[in-house]
């Protein structure tokens, strides 16, 4: 069986999961230098709104019908730009160097733009 014809069997396998999971690997990495008493503020905001991007891809894969995928796929796209307002914040309060949020907010319209995508696919076929 080719790349192409590959049946998607697991939340893991969807493209825009991986993007995700890779935005969250990145957001953690970049986190660990903000200062120590940002652990329970901005550190924490960032991180989970992260996770919640895969959460929310990883819920919405499971669920039965279309409108309930879409539903959760909505969600992440939402903590999607949570997470980018937050890494402007970060950015502008020095934080986190131009170099990092710039690497950071590519992959997070990467993801952005996959979700998108996903959601559009979704809503064809609820509507089919």
């Amino acid at each position: 069986m080719n790349k192409e014809t590959k049946k998607i069997r697991s939340f893991t396998d969807l493209n825009v999961w991986k993007e995700a999971h890779q935005l969250a690997l990145m957001v953690y990495k970049v986190t660990e230098d903000f200062p120590k008493k940002e652990i329970f503020g901005l550190t924490s905001q960032i991180r989970r709104a992260a996770v919640s991007i895969t959460s929310n891809i990883a819920e919405g894969f499971s669920r039965q019908s279309y409108k309930e995928k879409i539903h959760f796929y909505y969600i992440a796209q939402g903590s999607n730009t949570e997470l980018q307002s937050q890494l402007l914040i970060a950015k502008d309060i020095h934080y986190a160097t131009l170099e990092e949020f710039n690497k950071l907010a590519k992959q997070s319209i990467k993801v952005h733009k996959l979700l998108n995508g996903l959601i559009k696919k979704s809503k064809s076929i609820l509507n089919s």
